[in-house]
């Protein structure tokens, strides 16, 4: 058996489960340990078999001191693995959907300065982290500034919940908001939500064009059908 782990729960596990139906014609098992701990209690606690093989989809930022130690552990548990521990190069769910190009035209959004902060921020990314010396844009370090609890992982999950506060679009749900998956869902008379227009309305369509973007697509590499 394959297996596809995730420590997301709601929007992020079920984004991983299209992948496996839209882009991996359902070759995986798609399941929610529902943290980066729990992952690494139930890798611990498996027998790994001749034919099994685990995709671990871990959000891993550098400057997050508890990520990096339970990292450190699961990269260990990769090595001794012989191959059948993958670990997906990944920061988190919502870099995935941060990085997408179609973004900003697909949700409409109008925050001007919004889409200039994604901008510095995509670009300063390194080594798992935003490498602040990479930003000279003032708004951008007031932005990042204003985090009580700064992370990484923190800032884009801010940044994608400026752009998605649609429900339609949203990606803090229980599910990947419908506009995502199911046939366009905005109707033009509905100016008040503030929707894009994609290029395409099929659901399945949609979905392809994100899971076939370039930072999903360079995450996804290591998956071996």
């Amino acid at each position: 058996m394959k297996y596809l782990w995730t420590e997301d729960t709601g929007a992020g596990l079920h984004f991983w489960k299209l992948t496996n139906q839209l882009f991996f014609e359902n070759a995986f098992v798609v399941e929610s340990k529902e943290s980066n701990q729990g992952i690494l209690d139930a890798l611990s606690n498996i027998e790994i078999k001749t034919d099994d093989k685990y995709y671990i989809a871990f959000d891993y930022v550098v400057d997050n001191q508890d990520i990096r130690n339970k990292y450190r552990i699961l990269k260990s548990i990769a090595d001794k693995s012989e191959g059948k521990v993958i670990i997906l190069d990944m920061i988190c769910f919502e870099h995935l959907i941060l990085a997408f190009g179609k973004l900003v035209v697909w949700t409409g959004t109008g925050k001007t300065d919004k889409i200039k902060i994604r901008e510095e921020v995509l670009s300063a990314i390194e080594n798992h982290r935003i490498n602040l010396s990479k930003i000279d844009d003032e708004k951008t370090l007031q932005y990042l500034a204003g985090f009580k609890r700064y992370s990484t992982e923190r800032v884009m999950k801010s940044l994608v919940g400026e752009f998605t506060q649609n429900e339609k679009w949203s990606v803090n749900g229980p599910h990947m908001g419908e506009c995502w998956y199911k046939d366009c869902c905005v109707s033009e008379h509905q100016v008040s939500l503030r929707c894009g227009k994609p290029a395409v309305e099929g659901g399945s369509e949609k979905m392809q064009m994100l899971i076939h973007s370039e930072e999903i697509q360079r995450v996804i590499r290591k998956v071996i059908i």
